[in-house]
C-alpha cells in the first residue's frame, strides 16, 4: 500500500501519525495543508489503493517524529472500510506510535448543549487515555458527547454519533478494536470558506502538541505564524477577467 520516494521505506518507529477525515467542509484537509506547509514537511512516498480516486500523499518531519497523511479525494464506493483497514494495518506494520484524525461535523446536528459550549471536540481510544488522559484534562477540553443512535427515536441507545466526519467512526471503531492508540479532534462547522475553521482546528491541536510556539502567553499569536499553502491562492478559483468589465 505504502510506496516510498526512496529506495527503501524510512523508519517510522514512535512517530505520531497526522492525517485528515474527509468530512463536511474538508475542514480536516486544510488543517493537513496548514501543517504540512508551516512545517516545511518531506515527502516520502504516497499510498497507492484501488481504495482512492487520487492517491493519498505521505511527508514527515524526522526531528519532530512526525508524519503527516494527506487525502486529496473522495473514496471509491464502499471502499471507505478497506482503507481503513488498510491504512491501520500499515500503521502497526511500520511502528507509529499514535494517530490524530482531524476532522469535522456539521454544526447544524449540534445539540442544545454542544449550541451552548465551545464548538470543538475530541475522542480517545482506550489505550490512548492511558497515556494522555492527565494532559487532555489539564487542557480543559471537552469530550464529544454520546447521542441517541437514531435521533428520531426517543428510546433509542445512546452511542457516538458522527454525521459529515466520512471515514472517522470506522477508524475510531477499528482502533478501539486493534488496541491502537488514537486521538480524534474536531471543529462542529458549516459549508462554506472553511479556511478560519481550519486555523482553528490546527490552533486546538497545538494547544496540545506544541506544533509552533506562540510568540506570547497569548496562544493565539501562533495564528498569524501558520504558512499558507500557495495553493491555496485558487482555492475558490481564478478571479474574474477584467475585461468583463
Amino acid at each position: 500500500m505504502f510506496v516510498p520516494c526512496g529506495e527503501s521505506a524510512p523508519d517510522l518507529a514512535g512517530f505520531t501519525l497526522l492525517m485528515p477525515a474527509v468530512s463536511v467542509g474538508k475542514v480536516g484537509q486544510l488543517a493537513m495543508d496548514l501543517i504540512i506547509s508551516t512545517l516545511s514537511m518531506s515527502k516520502i512516498g504516497y499510498f497507492y489503493t484501488d481504495c482512492l480516486v487520487i492517491n493519498a500523499e505521505v511527508y514527515s518531519l524526522p526531528s519532530r517524529k512526525l508524519v503527516a497523511l494527506q487525502l486529496r479525494s473522495i473514496f471509491i464506493k464502499y471502499k471507505s472500510k478497506p482503507f481503513c483497514e488498510k491504512l491501520l494495518s500499515w500503521v502497526k506494520s511500520s511502528g507509529c506510535a499514535r494517530v490524530i484524525v482531524l476532522w469535522s461535523s456539521h454544526s447544524y446536528q449540534r445539540n442544545d448543549l454542544q449550541l451552548r459550549s465551545t464548538p470543538f471536540r475530541y475522542l480517545l481510544t482506550p489505550s490512548m487515555q492511558r497515556s494522555v488522559q492527565n494532559k487532555i484534562k489539564s487542557l480543559n477540553w471537552q469530550e464529544m458527547e454520546k447521542s441517541r443512535c437514531i435521533p428520531e427515536i426517543d428510546d433509542s441507545e445512546f452511542c457516538i454519533r458522527i454525521p459529515g466526519g466520512g471515514i472517522t467512526k470506522t477508524l475510531y471503531d477499528e482502533s478501539c478494536s486493534k488496541e491502537i492508540q488514537m486521538v480524534v479532534l474536531l471543529k462542529f462547522v458549516s459549508e462554506g470558506d472553511n479556511i478560519p475553521d481550519a486555523l482553528g482546528l490546527v490552533e486546538y491541536l497545538n494547544e496540545w502538541l506544541q506544533i509552533i510556539k506562540p510568540l506570547s502567553d497569548d496562544p493565539t499569536a501562533s495564528t498569524s505564524r501558520w504558512k499558507i499553502p500557495s495553493s491555496w491562492r485558487l482555492l475558490f478559483g481564478s478571479g474574474l477577467p477584467p475585461a468583463l468589465f
